[in-house]
């Protein structure tokens, strides 16, 4: 260990050994565990969650563990990946399962859970899966109790610890108790936080020792310093190490001790949280050592450290799961600026539009090069007046799906590529593509409808919860702001219940206008329809917009980034111009930046599709031209130039 990189130019903050498992979270509240009907999937495991939890405060943490080789274990190493978690030593276990918990929120009390640990993935964690150098890439290790529970994952957690202490690394212990993880009680007892047991706290202690900092809650302080009286408890550790002790006192927040444990409680200095309305304390404790972490790994005041966890802690017990449930650092210091004005986190617009921001799934896009074929009324029209029978359509959505492939193949942007697909004919489309990597929008707007009207109905909340989380929910209203104000607040009203809508789904939003046709059109038209979504609080992911002139364009730019910094940027739709027209067009957008691509559609596959439907043409010959008009309009997009006076 004489190449030990220097504490402070350390490429990781903190690893996180431990548990890294699937939380299966009830969607219904107040309901039995026996009578859910339905549950929703999120990252869990103390050390998993801690892992992610620092990742979106700032911090450079990696994640120790195991997973199994199935979907499930995939999912988790995706998940801690996607939040900037190094998952470098995420061992996938060939023979084992990845561990699993099944949870219900029955009341603000009650939070009923079953493990399904048996002989999972990240209990097999081996000292084989890591060696010194890494344990030295990191200024703190964390570990948590639960790994300390059978001889196995204890020689892991020994092991990691004898090199961190070589290394000079900070250790770091969740005390994590579990009791139905230590065999103390029945399966079904997974709610239960604590039972005495001289066993168990003798095996902590032996590594009490070697701590720098410990954080626990009362009852777990209690079993590790063996006693139910909390200050002889403290007293006890005290006795076996020099640690920090981070004492967590649920609502009241927290104290810290260094040095001597005071005579009484009253001597504590207690950092107060905030009171909030609690929907769920699970998962409110690896919140709470994310935000600790946050300032104490930083050398901050212990009293910033524990502003910071308070409020962690306070966020994710007003939410629905934990992992997604952490804030970002954007989203934490807004919080903590006016925290004592918000009893309801969950229900503020400005911090839920920063948590939505910070846990987007999608990756970034700086370009889509979109193949727009979710049109249902024109191609049925074209079926009919081909005489083609409209179930070929579906089959014509799949072929359309090859010809988009080859096109982006051929022009270099296989990584780029995008889709706007139907599931009223695209269905089977939609199936081939999700899972590719690919861009995709699914649209809800009954066609051609003004009042703009959703397929399916009002209630689109439940229809995007069958949705995959990839497809970006896309929405065209025939929209102006000179409307009659009756239609317009019809029309506002409608796009407000969809924004409502992706909120609570978590997909992304692409707002499609096009001003109607009779109504007159100028440079501030598109703007102010923006200015005016924008007034009524609807923000989407995306829009997409007819071709503008660059006036438009430079006053389309000033709105965005004045009233939305987070937006991803404009796609440009194609109104069936002919091929010529859109790169003409495409010049227009040059040198903005907040044009991100195109998604067109009848300009490339119309003809074709038309061909196809009356037998004029076979399967090949459909996929080479659309293709081709596909490539070659990304040939022009590539090649675009501003327009000079």
């Amino acid at each position: 260990m004489s190449n030990i990189t220097p504490y402070a130019e350390r490429p990781l903050d903190v690893i996180c050994l431990g548990r890294a498992a699937v939380d299966l979270y009830a969607d219904q509240v107040g309901s039995r565990l026996e009578d859910v009907s339905s549950f929703a999937k999120y990252l869990g495991g103390s050390s998993g969650n801690i892992a992610y939890g620092t990742a979106r405060l700032g911090l450079k943490s990696a994640m120790l563990t195991r997973v199994g080789d199935e979907h499930m274990g995939r999912f988790v190493r995706e998940e801690l990946a996607r939040a900037g978690v190094d998952v470098s030593h995420v061992v996938t276990d060939p023979q084992r399962l990845t561990g699993l918990v099944i949870l219900g929120l029955k009341d603000r009390q009650t939070f009923p859970l079953i493990f399904y640990r048996n002989d999972c993935a990240d209990m097999a964690v081996s000292p084989d899966d890591f060696g010194p150098e890494f344990i030295a890439s990191s200024r703190a290790l964390l570990i948590t109790g639960t790994h300390l529970s059978t001889s196995g994952t204890y020689e892991t957690s020994r092991t990691a610890i004898q090199y961190a202490r070589e290394a000079g690394t900070r250790v770091i212990l969740d005390i994590d108790y579990r009791p139905v993880l230590w065999g103390l009680t029945g399966p079904g007892e997974g709610e239960n936080r604590f039972v005495s047991d001289e066993g168990v706290t003798q095996h902590l202690q032996t590594v009490l020792p070697d701590l720098d900092l410990i954080v626990g809650t009362e009852e777990e302080v209690h079993i590790a310093g063996g006693s139910e009286d909390t200050l002889t408890a403290l007293r006890n550790i005290r006795a076996l190490t020099d640690a920090t002790i981070v004492l967590k006192l649920g609502p009241q927040g927290c104290t810290v001790l260094e040095g001597d444990i005071p005579a009484s409680e009253d001597d504590f200095e207690v950092h107060t949280g905030v009171r909030v309305e609690v929907l769920n304390v699970l998962g409110a404790g690896d919140a709470f050592m994310s935000g600790f972490l946050r300032g104490w790994l930083q050398n901050e005041p212990h009293e910033r450290a524990c502003a910071y966890a308070n409020a962690c802690g306070a966020l994710v017990v007003s939410r629905h799961g934990c992992a997604p449930a952490i804030p970002d650092a954007r989203e934490l210091d807004d919080y903590l600026t006016r925290a004592e004005q918000i009893a309801h986190p969950d229900q503020d617009v400005r911090l839920n539009r920063l948590h939505r921001i910070a846990g987007r799934r999608r990756r970034q896009w700086e370009q889509i090069y979109g193949l727009a074929f979710d049109h249902r009324k024109q191609l049925f029209d074209m079926a009919r007046e081909t005489g083609a029978d409209p179930e070929r359509l579906k089959k014509l959505k799949q072929l359309l799906i090859s010809a988009a492939e080859q096109g982006a193949e051929r022009g270099g942007v296989a990584h780029q590529v995008g889709v706007l697909i139907d599931d009223t004919y695209g269905q089977d489309a939609l199936n081939d593509v999700t899972g590719r990597g690919w861009w995709i929008g699914r649209p809800v707007e009954l066609p051609t409808s003004m009042p703009l009207e959703l397929e399916g109905g009002r209630s689109i909340g439940s229809r995007l919860r069958e949705w995959p989380i990839e497809h970006t929910v896309k929405c065209l209203v025939f929209y102006h702001p000179d409307q009659p104000v009756e239609l317009r607040l019809q029309q506002e009203r409608q796009v407000k219940e969809l924004y409502r809508a992706c909120l609570a789904s978590g997909h992304e939003l692409l707002l499609e206008v096009i001003p109607p046709r009779d109504l007159p059109v100028d440079e501030w038209t598109l703007p102010r329809a923006l200015q005016r979504f924008y007034n009524l609080g609807v923000y989407p992911d995306w829009w997409k917009l007819p071709a503008p002139e660059p006036e438009t364009w430079q006053h389309l730019t000033e709105v965005i980034r004045a009233r939305d910094e987070h937006c991803h940027g404009v796609v440009l739709l194609g109104l069936d111009a002919p091929l010529d027209e859109l790169k003409r067009e495409f010049n227009h957008s040059a040198g903005f930046d907040i044009c991100r691509g195109f998604t067109v559609g009848r300009t490339l596959f119309g003809e074709p599709s038309r061909a196809w439907l009356a037998g004029e043409i076979d399967d090949s010959e459909l996929i080479r031209r659309v293709s081709d008009n596909y490539h070659e309009l990304i040939e022009c997009w590539q090649a675009r130039q501003p327009e000079t006076d």
